[in-house]
């Protein structure tokens, strides 16, 4: 009894330390204004810049992630344990120190940043550093989700679709791509939270100019200092899309519990 109390009451506390600062951010906003705060033109113009480097970085982050994981999850190679790493890595890495990498990579007297400028890219402070910052920070989120989805496809499945005479692209497209989509797209929600949610490497290599890299999290840290109501209203923004996010991974999680993967499933896809 005495341990069941003791487990209850710690549980307890656990819900209680995560869910207070929720509630009272609902508390304290503004519910009733939310329409007229979010249609202030700040808030429109940071909404708009989250969306379209969101949307670009999604794009490269799909574009390039996709085969870079079935490379990764189907080759074995010297340094690939590295290589694995070094992806994984901006998960753990300080979004300030991702933001200062960027910054000497880039920026004029970087890694690269000579070279770009003198084929006339600028990227630091302006709206494509928002999108390399969201694909730094977010890319290993999707990668790492789609090894793991990549690794647990059925070789066998492959290997008879080669024997019927699919090419390995059309394999990989017929036959991979439908058994993985769930896990890829669970990998993807994930990337897209994290993307959304990018604060430190972006405040540091993109700035804070208002309609040009302002993003919705950035917005929140401005209107600290002049609207505390909006930014109320931004962080309850940010909860629901952050809570519809989570619940989506969760029911992608049960759909991929639930399908099947069998090798008569797929079958008669490839033999057309």
């Amino acid at each position: 009894m005495i341990r069941r109390a003791g487990t209850a009451m710690a549980l307890g506390i656990v819900v209680a330390f995560l869910a207070v600062p929720l509630i009272a951010l609902f508390v304290q906003a503004p519910l009733s204004d939310l329409p007229s705060l979010l249609r202030r033109p700040e808030v429109r113009d940071a909404i708009w810049v989250t969306v379209k480097t969101n949307v670009a970085a999604n794009v490269l982050i799909l574009l390039f992630g996709t085969p870079a994981a079935w490379v990764l999850a189907t080759r074995r190679f010297p340094g690939r344990a590295a290589i694995l790493t070094l992806c994984e890595l901006p998960l753990v890495l300080p979004p300030a120190v991702a933001g200062i990498a960027l910054l000497a990579a880039y920026a004029q007297g970087g890694l690269f940043g000579d070279a770009l400028d003198a084929i006339g890219v600028v990227l630091p402070f302006g709206p494509w550093a928002v999108v390399l910052a969201i694909t730094f920070v977010a890319s290993p989120f999707y990668l790492r989700q789609a090894v793991a989805t990549f690794s647990e496809v059925d070789g066998d499945l492959t290997d008879v679709a080669r024997t019927l005479g699919a090419s390995p692209t059309r394999t990989f497209w017929r036959v991979v791509l439908p058994l993985a989509f769930s896990g890829l797209v669970a990998g993807w929600v994930l990337a897209f939270a994290r993307g959304v949610g990018e604060f430190g490497a972006t405040i540091i290599f993109a700035g804070n100019v208002q309609g040009r890299t302002t993003t919705l999290t950035l917005a929140v840290y401005q209107e600290l200092d002049s609207s505390l109501d909006v930014a109320l209203a931004l962080g309850v923004l940010l909860v629901a899309l952050s809570a519809t996010v989570l619940l989506s991974y969760k029911l992608l999680g049960a759909w991929r519990s639930s399908t099947s993967t069998s090798p008569a499933s797929f079958a008669p896809s490839v033999s057309r």
